[in-house]
C-alpha cells in the first residue's frame, strides 16, 4: 500500500471506520458530551434568571409596600405587580427542567458507555519527526 496520510478502507465494503459498526447507544454517545455541556450551561442561565426575577419581585414588592399598601391585596394594581414576571418565571422553570433532564440523560449515557471507545487501528507505529516533515 502507498504511504498515504488518508485512512484506507477497513473492509471490502469501503467503510472508512469501524465506529459505524458500534451499537446504537455507541452512536448516541458522540452527542452526549456536547448535550451535557449545553444542558449544564442552559441550566446555569435559567438559575441565574430565576435569581434575578426573585430580586426584581422583592424590589417591586418593597417599593409598593412603602406607600402603605400590601402586595397581597386583592386590587388590580397589586395583582399586576405580582404577575409582572410570571411568563419569564415559567419559561425559566421549564428551561431548567428540560436542560436538567438533557444533562442528566447525557451524563447517564456517558457513564454507561465509558471505556467503549474504539481503538485507533490506523496507527502503524511509525514515528514522524521534523526531519521527515521538512523533507530532509
Amino acid at each position: 500500500m502507498e504511504d498515504n496520510p488518508v485512512r484506507q478502507p477497513d473492509d471490502a465494503n469501503g467503510s472508512p471506520s469501524a465506529s459505524d459498526k458500534r451499537p446504537f447507544a455507541g452512536n448516541l454517545s458522540k452527542y452526549a458530551r456536547p448535550a451535557l455541556i449545553v444542558g449544564a450551561a442552559i441550566a446555569a442561565v435559567c438559575i441565574a434568571l430565576l435569581i434575578i426575577i426573585f430580586f426584581l419581585d422583592s424590589f417591586n414588592a418593597a417599593t409598593y409596600s412603602m406607600t402603605g399598601k400590601s402586595i397581597e391585596d386583592a386590587t388590580d394594581e397589586a395583582r399586576d405587580i405580582r404577575d409582572t414576571y410570571t411568563g419569564a418565571r415559567i419559561g425559566a422553570i421549564v428551561g431548567l427542567v428540560v436542560s436538567g433532564v438533557v444533562a442528566l440523560a447525557s451524563g447517564v449515557l456517558l457513564y454507561l458507555s465509558r471505556g467503549t471507545a474504539p481503538e485507533e487501528e490506523y496507527d502503524d507505529g511509525e514515528d514522524v519527526d521534523f526531519d521527515d516533515l521538512a523533507g530532509q
